[in-house]
């Protein structure tokens, strides 16, 4: 922001200095052209004055010379005098012979051997060198007796232009330091409260505690905005800290009566009449279920309330991990479990993120997995554009994560509501508490990456979770990915 406003400060300063002070040269040029133009006029009527009054004494060729070379000494140019028939009198320079016979022909002698009132102004070029020449009449009353002519070297004028342009150039340069040191003083202190308030929103964007910030500096809007800021951050910190009990708290609050209310269940299994006992299951059913949804809720609460940076995650590893954990429970379900894909090195992601979203889409699986089918957990390196994430870069830095079943699938309206909080598929099995893909796809985003359904090659559903790789290092070994035999096919006991 302070460059910002002082590339402003001296953009204005430059065009106003280009407003004053370019045509401020101009006019000084033409007004020093002119100065010299008169002064030269002047000086050629003092001559012609001293030659009216020396030819008419007869003392021409004796004062004239002198007269002439003085004042060619004083002006930095030339004077030529000549009379009437256009015969060199005084010359304050040498002329060749075949000048001097051509001097009556020349426009400004001839118009003042013919006594024009006015001085004949002209610019030429002599000897390679432009002049200024001013020529004038020697009268002596009525009688014409000859002609002046005055050239001055127009160098004279342009130096002293140049001169002025000079000083005007290092005036203005002068004018922008002092602008640049003032327009930075201004601009620091007007940036000053706006840097603070930026600090302290990146400080409460990484999950810090909110700084209030001062609001007694900087502009009056600066110092409001800085107010609504504090008070902003105030609510939002009270907000998170009651979002931080509520997720510390509710654990134990909702889990202690769900325990208790299924041990109290369970104690009247045996005082229960046979025909109320699928009641009694039913119930025990939907206390399970309660409990699950709680956990997935706090899950998420903490999910949002967490500032946790992605950090390198050894996919492989994981999958080999969660594969060996779900495996015993898909064989007395009578489901395989099969891991599959080449090693992928690592990923970013929220710690733990990966976990849970493989025992959500493991969960998922296993709940819409008929006794027979299998499941595939499949590790990929994204190499080429993927239609299905459009909003998403593609190239060698993202891998992709399929868990695949065999199940009845969904339909893509099914699928396109399947992350939606508590939405469950009509046809979906009893237990569910439809949270698990809302928490998946909400661990996808936290970890810069993103979650799709779509349709498996096999026929069932195929979770495909996209996240960012993390820098690859060489001479890492893959894990041992060693694959336990396929379990027999036996009936698959009831799912929860």
């Amino acid at each position: 922001m302070t460059r910002r406003l002082l590339f402003s400060y001296l953009t204005l300063a430059v065009l106003l200095l280009l407003a004053l002070e370019i045509p401020l040269g101009f006019v000084y040029s033409r007004g020093e052209r002119e100065r010299v133009i008169n002064a030269a006029q002047d000086e050629a009527e003092s001559v012609s004055a001293f030659a009216s009054l020396s030819i008419s004494m007869g003392r021409a060729a004796q004062d004239l010379p002198e007269r002439a070379a003085h004042c060619a000494e004083r002006i930095g140019g030339n004077v030529l005098i000549v009379d009437q028939a256009g015969v060199l009198l005084a010359s304050s320079h040498p002329l060749p012979e075949q000048e001097r016979g051509r001097l009556a022909s020349q426009p400004g002698i001839a118009a003042a051997l013919r006594g024009t009132a006015t001085a004949d102004v002209r610019t030429s070029t002599i000897g390679g060198v432009e002049y200024l020449a001013v020529a004038t009449p020697v009268t002596h009353g009525a009688v014409r007796q000859g002609a002046v002519r005055i050239t001055v070297p127009t160098r004279t004028v342009h130096e002293r232009v140049h001169h002025v342009w000079l000083l005007l150039v290092a005036g203005g340069l002068v004018a922008l330091i002092a602008v640049a040191v003032v327009g930075f003083g201004i601009a620091r202190w007007t940036g000053r409260p706006i840097r603070a308030l930026e600090d302290a929103t990146h400080a409460l964007a990484l999950g810090g505690t909110a700084v209030p910030v001062a609001i007694t500096k900087g502009p009056p809007e600066v110092r409001s905005l800085a107010a609504t800021f504090n008070r902003t951050a105030a609510r939002l910190e009270h907000l998170l800290a009651s979002q931080r009990a509520f997720a510390g708290e509710a654990s134990h609050q909702l889990k202690t009566p769900l325990a208790a209310l299924r041990l109290r269940l369970e104690n009247l299994e045996n005082d229960i009449a046979l025909g109320a006992r699928g009641s009694l299951t039913a119930a025990l059913t939907e206390t399970d279920r309660l409990a699950r949804m709680v956990e997935g809720l706090l899950a998420m609460a903490r999910l949002d309330e967490s500032a946790a940076e992605p950090e390198p995650i050894d996919l492989a590893l994981v999958c080999v991990e969660r594969h060996h954990a779900w495996r015993p429970l898909y064989e007395r379900h009578g489901v395989w479990l099969a891991l599959a894909g080449d090693y992928t090195g690592k990923v970013l992601a929220l710690p733990g993120a990966v976990e849970q979203i493989l025992d959500n889409l493991l969960s998922n699986a296993l709940r819409m997995s008929p006794p027979g089918s299998t499941v595939s957990v499949d590790p990929r390196c994204q190499k080429t554009p993927d239609r299905r994430f459009p909003h998403r870069p593609t190239g060698a830095g993202w891998v992709e994560l399929h868990v695949m079943d065999e199940g009845p699938g969904m339909t893509d309206e099914q699928r396109r509501r399947a992350f939606d909080r508590f939405w469950r598929a009509p046809d979906a099995p009893k237990g569910g508490t439809g949270l698990g893909l809302a928490l998946v796809q909400r661990l996808a985003h936290a970890s810069g990456g993103e979650a799709v359904l779509r349709r498996a090659p096999g026929g069932g559903l195929d979770a495909v979770i996209r996240l960012p790789a993390a820098p690859s290092r060489t001479g890492i070994a893959p894990p041992d990915r060693r694959r336990p035999a396929r379990p027999p096919q036996t009936a698959a006991p009831g799912r929860g």
